[in-house]
């Protein structure tokens, strides 16, 4: 039999009761091979929508609009040339009868979402915490997959002197004087995984608590001084545990806090005497956001006391503090300037700043690369340096949240 194409005005009542959430007919869904007619191309050409993401976007009309017409685009996907017959048309053919094989894409809905885990915790509907901490059923992208935690850093630095000898007041800490050069490479690497979730707050589909593992490691190089074999000066590790509970309480100016959350984390150097230094920490952290544009995080913490024979640098917390705090200001889509103030809270007056701006390389909304600055003035640029105070510029290309 012919089947007689379905008319503009079918479509549109198509996408209309799609619209309100019902099945759009099947003789509504015609091949086409780009936009309905009309429609401007989108910016979200690539996302595969719902109506109810697009309802999501809020204040933004111009975002929202963009959204409806993607959504209203995606209603004329391509259907199966030969649509199946209905079950008790199908039963009533021979058993030897040929069968039109329908492909996989046309026979799911024009407004099915494809979701991949690796992609739901950077869905840009959700806010840039929402998504880093993975804090509601959007941004889940479940358990034991590695994603980034701090930025994998590779680069060159300069400074303002040469690193010192390293020194300490634990007995046999001080170690030789050694020519280092002021400049040197930087090797950053960090990775964390979710261990668990839904703890406390178990199906909530507006609210994921989690635990998470993370591992960083900074590595200096004398990659430029081959008088003394260009040896890796200090590598510092860091590995910590985490837990993660969202929140969602208005603030005044707009501002509003999105999670709170408890951990340990343990930092050494793994060097033996004289240069080994490390401590422990008991922290709690929390962060705040306005829009999608400024993030506030922090960091307070407890030394976990050492034995005196123990105790590599006994004067860590006078130069370091009891916090840190970090403020992120996305610019536009490509450039990232953040902030961070090391020992404010319970300090005594040394502590450190960083200065950092990131730059995208490439599509921002695809590329994870960032060319890299950063300057940091103060104490504790390493952990061997903990006690000493430099200026160090240092500019790479980083990998961000991978």
């Amino acid at each position: 039999m012919n089947l007689i194409a379905p008319s503009s005005t079918a479509r549109a009542c198509a996408l209309a009761l799609a619209a309100l959430g019902g099945a759009a007919p099947a003789f509504a869904q015609a091949p086409a091979s780009g936009p309905a007619p009309g429609l401007p191309p989108s910016p979200l050409a690539d996302a595969q929508l719902t109506w109810q993401q697009c309802t999501r976007l809020g204040g933004d009309d111009a975002a929202r609009l963009a959204c409806f017409d993607r959504w209203a685009q995606q209603q004329t996907l391509p259907a199966a040339a030969v649509p199946p017959a209905p079950p008790a048309l199908a039963s009533a053919q021979p058993s030897n009868a040929p069968s039109a094989t329908v492909p996989v894409e046309a026979a799911l809905p024009a407004t099915r979402v494809v979701t991949v885990d690796s992609e739901r915790c950077r869905d840009r509907q959700y806010s840039t915490l929402s998504r880093f901490w993975e804090l509601e059923e959007g941004t889940d992208c479940g358990t034991f997959t590695f994603r980034g935690y701090r930025p994998l850093f590779v680069g060159v630095s300069v400074a303002d002197n040469q690193p010192a000898t390293p020194t300490s007041p634990a007995a046999g800490h001080t170690a030789e004087p050694v020519d280092y050069q002021a400049h040197e490479m930087r090797i950053g690497l960090s990775v964390r995984t979710k261990l668990a979730q839904g703890l406390l707050t178990g199906n909530d589909p507006a609210r994921k608590d989690s635990l998470w593992f993370a591992y960083s490691q900074q590595s200096t190089w004398q990659l430029f001084n081959g008088d003394i074999s260009r040896p890796f000066r200090t590598t510092d590790h860091e590995p910590e545990l985490m837990y993660v509970y969202p929140t969602d309480i208005k603030l005044p100016g707009g501002w509003r806090w999105r999670y709170a959350g408890v951990g340990i984390v343990h930092q050494s150097n793994g060097q033996s005497l004289p240069l080994s230094r490390s401590w422990n920490r008991v922290f709690l952290m929390g962060g705040v956001e306005l829009d999608n544009r400024f993030t506030i995080t922090g960091r307070v913490w407890r030394r976990v006391q050492e034995s005196g024979t123990d105790d590599d640098n006994p004067d860590i917390v006078k130069y370091l503090g009891h916090s840190e705090i970090t403020g992120s200001w996305n610019v536009n889509p490509a450039n990232t300037l953040s902030l961070t103030l090391r020992g404010l809270i319970g300090g005594t007056g040394r502590g450190g700043a960083r200065l950092e701006w990131m730059r995208a390389i490439g599509d921002p909304a695809r590329s994870n690369l960032r060319w890299h600055a950063q300057l940091y003035h103060g104490y504790g640029d390493t952990l061997v340096d903990y006690n000493q105070r430099r200026t160090v510029l240092s500019l790479g290309v980083s990998l961000v949240d991978f």
